[in-house]
């Protein structure tokens, strides 16, 4: 996928994070482009998810700034601010005596659409997400795993946001069916080139998923780079995550074709 030739649509500057004596973050510098899914790939304690919190200010910094579309999101409304961006992450978080079509259309419908309205929008992102129609009307511990990280996504996208954020969104399915949600994604991505931050410790879903990979490590960036020069890159850490994944790695490269 190519990048739109445009300013970034999300930009971390000289970000600092710090809680009490412990530095999270160093010295970010990064730039999220139109269209692009980005990932933040590091181990745990790399500064991975603090970074994606920043962007929605679940998370303030200790320094520097984070612009959205331009603008500083210490500038924003915070409640317009989050509800611009959907939020994947790893338990879904569905509130759970909410049927499915209501959690779907929660923002929406806070946003003052229509019941007619909400209600066809929650039908076209089921059908988007690869679940049945009749799904809408049943309760989160009716579904599977998989179906409720579909869901998750659903409602991530239920008010058509230009960014989502997505924390380790896919790490608690089993293989099978990660792999499942994983070309969804990438179908997903393909159609609609929503700008994305996906945070992942697992480096086959990072060359999978990503336009480009941002390594991270210890609270600071170690590189960025597309996920062919990710594998020839002769960084070290870069290097090290390479050989620990092995020989299997090669076909992972090979994006939505796996």
């Amino acid at each position: 996928m190519e990048l739109a030739a445009a300013s970034p649509v999300i930009e971390f500057r000289d970000v600092a994070y710090r809680v009490g004596g412990t530095q999270v973050l160093s010295g970010l510098n990064l730039q999220v482009m139109k269209g692009e899914t980005l990932v933040l790939l590091g181990r745990s304690g790399s500064g991975k998810t603090t970074s994606l919190k920043l962007v929605n200010r679940l998370l303030s910094p200790t320094s520097g700034e984070i612009r959205v579309k331009g603008v500083s999101n210490a500038e924003s409304d915070v409640i317009r601010l989050r509800r611009g961006m959907g939020y994947v992450i790893q338990d879904v978080g569905l509130f759970p005596h909410f049927s499915v079509e209501r959690n779907i259309g929660l923002v929406p419908k806070i946003e003052g659409w229509s019941e007619d309205r909400v209600r066809a929008r929650v039908q076209e992102l089921l059908q988007m997400v690869g679940l049945p129609a009749d799904i809408a009307s049943r309760y989160p511990h009716q579904l599977s795993g998989g179906q409720r990280q579909r869901v998750g996504v659903a409602r991530a996208l239920a008010a058509d946001p230009e960014i989502l954020l997505m924390d380790e969104p896919f790490g608690a399915l089993d293989a099978i069916t990660r792999d499942e949600v994983q070309r969804e994604f990438l179908l997903l991505q393909q159609r609609l080139s929503k700008t994305v931050v996906f945070v992942t410790h697992d480096l086959r879903e990072a060359l999978r998923l990503g336009s480009r990979i941002a390594l991270m490590e210890a609270g600071r960036l170690v590189t960025v780079l597309a996920p062919a020069e990710f594998l020839r890159s002769t960084d070290p850490l870069a290097s090290a995550y390479v050989r620990a994944f092995g020989e299997g790695l090669g076909s992972a490269a090979n994006r939505g074709t796996s």
